[in-house]
């Protein structure tokens, strides 16, 4: 990890609670924040691990989101955030501690916002306040419909499931071939966000030929939304 300095207003315009507002609005928060980043591989917090009351956000990069099952020690796959996204949120409406282990899986800048001066800009500009809120109220819905389908659903319905809420969280962008999630997915963490092993993963994308292809490195294409919807 190698710590750059405050950020810049700029900067804070790249996170989506942000991104309404003007930089004369952000300035304020300039002096509490700091941009840090990260190589491929290391891990900026560790589930569990006590951490600092600030605002975490994803400037650029590609970050697995992971939490480990008390029972069965095995570690389940979350959710994977791109530049804009926010993450860690107990560390600022919380105890502190980690919710959840962050990985980066690719260079990533990572911006952090010190309680006490997010605190005194929402005092100053409610908007701030109401963007979070938000934010976090929009997040918790997908999550809450996404997770409801993955305990309720059998497998190839948990696997539309999660392809759909990626779509809807990151877009996608078209090709010859298809629709293309804006972010990738591998096997590896498809299997282990849907609760299914490797090798079913892959049976799962066999009955779901025509609808959808994966292709190496966890490219997704989505090749009729229709029929994906009707599964």
């Amino acid at each position: 990890m190698i710590l750059t300095g405050c950020a810049s207003a700029a900067q804070l315009q790249t996170l989506s609670v942000f991104q309404n507002l003007d930089p004369a609005q952000l300035s304020a928060l300039v002096p509490f924040t700091y941009s840090q980043r990260y190589q491929s591989g290391e891990i900026i917090m560790n589930e569990g691990a006590n951490i600092a009351p600030k605002l975490y956000g994803l400037i650029s990069g590609l970050l697995e989101i992971k939490k480990t099952s008390p029972t069965t020690g095995k570690e389940a796959v979350i959710r994977l955030i791109t530049g804009g996204d926010l993450f860690a949120a107990s560390s600022i409406f919380g105890d502190s501690v980690a919710p959840a282990t962050v990985l980066c899986l690719a260079p990533c800048q990572v911006l952090t916002i010190e309680r006490e001066g997010l605190l005194k800009a929402i005092a100053h500009n409610t908007e701030i306040s109401l963007n979070i809120l938000y934010f976090y109220n929009q997040r918790l819905q997908q999550l809450h419909n996404t997770i409801q389908g993955l305990v309720a659903e059998k497998p190839v319905i948990r696997l539309v499931k999660l392809i759909q809420y990626y779509e809807s969280c990151y877009g996608t962008y078209p090709s010859k071939d298809g629709n293309i999630l804006n972010i990738p997915l591998t096997y590896d963490q498809i299997s282990r966000s849907v609760g299914v092993s490797y090798e079913e993963c892959v049976r799962l994308f066999k009955q779901l030929n025509g609808a959808v292809h994966y292709q190496r490195g966890g490219k997704i294409i989505i090749q009729d939304w229709q029929q994906l919807t009707k599964l």
